[in-house]
């Protein structure tokens, strides 16, 4: 899922987002609720209208934004209160506020309110927000229960960092609410790969397989294919909009960084043999050219450039799941993929 994180995936049109073959989209609650407030979206026609935006949509209840974003957080068993990052004005989100906004802004999908415990937070602090985000799973549920639940679809979250035990008592725990479906929260928040992978190999085991399960903020092609594997459905990450926004391209042989001096001659396009519309209209040179002299355009061109890999990306992983080669494409893709991505840079470094 392309993020739309304020009712818009930046720079690029919903006509842009379908024709590069996203299927969902994400917005935020908490940056939502802030600006310009659920009831003016309500008023606006909805976050779909204010999309442009025909397909599914899903909210993340703002927790996770929250815990990130926000000044002077303070929170107990009840709700979350804090200071707007925008004027400082003090707001309180409860598991009940959150479904209530999410209904206002009449997305497709809405997410529990959780707490997302920090990255190196100790044990005992991880299951005081696993225990309490379970919590609020429920809450939730009473609230959208009260609601119109055929219209909307509700996600519980679940949590414990890398911790196996508190990871299959939230999973335990959701799945005796018995929800639309299931989200793995807490993830890609600076634990590396190869602990997310071990975090994720019971997930098969303890969400049920009829039900989607999302991965949230998860989108470096190894991590979706370890995800896949053990049993993930669905994703979202900023990865393909920001980077376009910062001159870096995914491609099938890897990552393109197109500020680098050696795109200036270019004429080939970013990913030779790509459909879309950057790659069949714009060479590499061009595209360099466009970021060098700060043009609006370039950021536009290299998303659109993104959505469309990360669209062929999953399409060719539905396709393997269905020949059931996954395992030895996934080799394939990822030995082609490792020049550009086994650098150990950050993503956005030099950019």
């Amino acid at each position: 899922m392309p993020v739309g994180t304020a009712a818009t995936v930046k720079g690029v049109t919903a006509e842009q987002l379908r024709a590069a073959g996203a299927r969902m989209v994400l917005a935020n609650t908490y940056h939502l609720l802030l600006r310009p407030g659920p009831e003016t979206v309500r008023e606006l026609g909805g976050v779909h209208a204010m999309m442009a935006w025909d397909g599914p949509i899903l909210t993340d209840s703002g927790g996770y934004q929250v815990f990130s974003l926000a000044h002077r957080c303070r929170i107990d068993d009840q709700a979350v209160r804090f200071a707007s990052h925008i004027d400082g004005s003090p707001v309180e989100l409860s598991p009940e506020r959150a479904v209530e906004i999410q209904q206002a802004l009449g997305s497709d999908v809405m997410m529990q309110l959780d707490e997302c415990a920090p990255g190196k937070a100790e044990r005992d602090q991880v299951a005081t927000a696993m225990r309490r985000s379970l919590a609020w799973a429920g809450r939730c549920r009473t609230a959208w229960q009260a609601g119109d639940t055929q219209r909307q679809a509700l996600f519980g979250i679940q949590q414990g960092g890398v911790h196996a035990d508190l990871r299959a008592e939230s999973a335990a725990g959701l799945v005796e609410l018995d929800l639309p479906g299931y989200a793995v929260g807490g993830l890609s928040v600076g634990e590396g790969h190869d602990v997310m992978v071990g975090v994720l190999e019971p997930i098969d085991s303890q969400l049920p397989r009829a039900k989607p399960r999302y991965l949230m903020g998860v989108g470096e092609p190894r991590d979706i294919l370890a995800a896949v594997a053990a049993g993930i459905d669905m994703f979202d990450c900023v990865l393909p909009t920001r980077n376009g926004r910062n001159a870096q391209a995914f491609t099938w042989g890897g990552r393109v960084r197109l500020r680098n001096a050696r795109w200036t001659p270019s004429r080939e396009p970013i990913e030779p043999g790509c459909s879309c519309y950057t790659c069949r209209h714009y060479s590499a040179g061009t595209l360099r050219h466009l970021f060098m002299a700060d043009e609006m355009l370039a950021p536009t061109l290299v998303t659109i450039h993104n959505l469309h890999f990360f669209a062929r990306f999953t399409a060719a992983i539905r396709e393997a799941i269905a020949s059931g080669d996954l395992p030895s494409r996934s080799r394939q893709w990822l030995a082609a993929m490792a020049p550009a991505d086994a650098d150990g840079q950050d993503p956005l470094e030099g950019e």
